[in-house]
């Protein structure tokens, strides 16, 4: 939206208010859009999903949302940033009234940006997130002058140099600064940020060219807004005009020391008692008062109840400042338990990424052990595509989206963390969607910690969910970032069909959903595969999709991509796909007796112990029970 001939600059003299000149409006010029047309439909939904945005997320500052447009193969983006002092009712209210204001001013134009004194609004078919744009910007001032401009230029350097850099150093929430400087009789106050979804750097070079356009145009008067649609610089003289933030960043995690896992089986083993505890006073930042989670379940109600497995049950709760939380209560009796706990906090607290659900804390006091995690409203992908009523609300940009950002957070573990990490448990149940349907990978209670130069390891305990299992790994125990590819190709499979990895029927033969897919893939008859709600249309997308998870489904280990590879063949349609082998069938006889179908199979301690009879192949093996939430 930035092109040189598009640049908009209103440079605007004001004598009382600063606020009288918006809202500022720039209608773009790729186009427009029918009248009562989808495009009108979807981007009238998606503006008015801000009067129903999650609060937390206001909190901070910022709404964003995308949606497919029926029939147009294209997506339209939404995008809103308010000043970080407002609280998130004066957001929503902010927006609201911009985006009424967007369909007057702009009302079939197919991208537009709206400013105002206190939030900016912006859209377009085309994505901007994490990209810096210049322009259109919006520059007013006041007709005041100041009473001695050199003394004032220089504390007007020295404000805003702190300031921005103190906001390009703020998190993947918000990045804003305020603050004050005296100059001479007079008192600076200014305030600057930019949209959280730009690195440091973006934002650094974003603001050094706000300070610069400042000082250029306006630093001779009391008062002036500088804004572009990533940042913006505010300020007055002698008029604190900002409050306090409405929500303070949580504290980072400090660094957590975790003793080196041994070359070959990694499980983390039992601790003495007390040695978790003694442990974990190193994230003294992450620790909830037992007191605080009780009154934020409601004492635990059952109306709290968002899910319930082997090693606890999940709450739904609300802190004091209204932010919403999902609380992991861990079984008193699980013998598991304690070891769980300790692996999965002292993993997660490591792992910051936008497609893994976040760790906020955790509570340790007496029998109680307690995870605290951010709260996704929209629960679990199975709840989705395996849904018949649920399904259609999943059309095929949507379920391409997943699949794109399953993919990000397992390159993320294996590769991009500083720690490399095999999931193991890697399923459509275990992939949360937020208010934007954006997934986030949850329960590392079966994660394995890897050395960077170890490549596989071996375990006598098999955990995880059979039909998302790699066959070395099911069979033998062999587990590997390829085990994990396996998982995903399985879920992608199921994404594209909205079929379970069931057991099928195909020409006199039981196949599981991966021999099913590959059968019609060979013989062309692509449309058998395809969920009928996704589209009408079958799309070169759609196809290598299929080949793409038929490539991680493959018998052997060694044949498999790794993520590095699926995200590149996910992102190019240039990367020529090889030809995928079948896919193996790897379910032992013993364990098909006891499992009519593969659906989200779990097995308990005691179903392994009814199994030992029947089958030796299980005979060393354990395998725990997992929930559709954050373990």
């Amino acid at each position: 939206m930035d092109p040189p001939n598009l640049l908009l600059l209103l440079l605007l003299m004001f004598a009382s208010t600063i606020n009288a000149q918006f809202p500022a409006n720039y209608c773009g010029l790729t186009g427009n859009f029918t009248l009562n047309s989808t495009y009108q439909t979807t981007l009238t939904t998606l503006l008015s999903s801000i009067s129903t945005a999650n609060f937390l997320s206001l909190s901070y500052g910022f709404f964003n949302a995308s949606a497919s447009v029926s029939g147009a193969f294209q997506t339209l983006y939404v995008f809103g940033l308010c000043r970080g002092d407002l609280t998130a009712m004066s957001c929503r209210a902010c927006l609201d009234a911009l985006a009424s204001d967007m369909r007057r001013l702009c009302p079939l134009q197919k991208e537009a940006l709206l400013y105002t004194g206190n939030c900016i609004i912006r859209y377009s078919n085309t994505s901007f997130f994490g990209v810096v744009a210049t322009g259109p910007n919006y520059v007013a001032s006041s007709a005041e002058d100041v009473s001695s401009p050199e003394t004032y230029d220089t504390a007007m350097k020295k404000l805003l140099n702190g300031l921005w850099a103190e906001a390009a150093g703020g998190g993947s929430l918000r990045k804003y600064a305020s603050g004050n400087e005296s100059a001479g009789p007079e008192m600076i106050y200014a305030l600057v940020q930019c949209t959280p979804d730009l690195t440091e750097q973006q934002c650094s070079d974003c603001l050094v060219l706000g300070v610069q356009a400042i000082r250029d145009c306006c630093d001779r008067y009391t008062g002036a807004r500088y804004m572009m649609p990533n940042c913006m610089i505010l300020y007055e003289t002698n008029h604190q005009f900002f409050d306090p933030v409405s929500e303070p960043l949580p504290l980072p995690p400090p660094p957590l020391l975790l003793p080196p896992p041994p070359s070959q089986e990694v499980d983390v083993l039992p601790s003495p008692p007390g040695e978790v505890a003694d442990e974990m006073i190193t994230a003294e930042s992450l620790q909830f008062d037992f007191a605080t989670i009780k009154a934020a379940t409601n004492n635990f109600s059952d109306s709290k109840k968002l899910g319930e497995g082997g090693f606890g049950v999940v709450y739904m709760g609300q802190l004091s400042n209204g932010q919403e939380i999902a609380v992991k209560r861990l079984s008193r009796n699980s013998s598991q338990g304690e070891v769980e706990f300790k692996n999965e906090v002292m993993l997660l607290a490591r792992l910051q990424h936008r497609n893994l659900v976040r760790l906020l804390g955790f509570c340790l006091e007496g029998v109680e052990q307690l995870l605290i995690y951010e709260f996704v409203p929209n629960s679990s992908l199975d709840r989705f595509i395996f849904n018949t009523l649920n399904r259609v609300n999943l059309k095929w940009d949507r379920r391409h989206k997943i699949i794109m950002g399953v993919a990000r957070g397992m390159l993320y573990l294996h590769e991009d963390s500083r720690l490399r990490i095999i999931h193991r448990d890697l399923k459509a149940s275990n992939i949360l969607l937020d208010s934007y349907m954006n997934p986030k990978i949850s329960d590392f209670g079966m994660a394995k910690l890897f050395e960077l130069d170890q490549t596989r390891a071996k375990t006598n305990r098999i955990v995880g969910t059979y039909g998302y299992m790699a066959p070395e790994y099911a069979m033998c125990g062999t587990f590997s970032v390829k085990s994990d590819v396996f998982s995903f190709g399985v879920l992608i499979l199921e994404i594209v069909s909205g079929r379970r990895n069931n057991l099928y029927s195909m020409n006199n033969d039981v196949e599981a959903l991966p021999g099913y897919v590959w059968k019609n893939w060979k013989a062309g008859s692509i449309s058998n595969i395809i969920d009928p709600s996704i589209t009408s249309n079958l799309s070169i997308e759609i196809v290598r999709c299929i080949q793409i998870g038929l490539l991680c489904v493959q018998e052997k280990a060694a044949s498999r991509p790794t993520m590095a590879s699926v995200l590149l063949m996910l992102n190019s349609h240039s990367v020529t796909l090889q030809v995928p082998s079948r896919p193996a069938f790897f379910m032992h006889r013993g364990a098909e007796s006891n499992m009519p179908n593969t659906q989200d199979y779990n097995l308990r301690v005691n179903g392994v112990e009814r199994s030992r009879s029947k089958s030796n192949q299980f005979s060393k093996n354990e395998a725990s029970m997992t929930e559709p939430y954050p373990r």
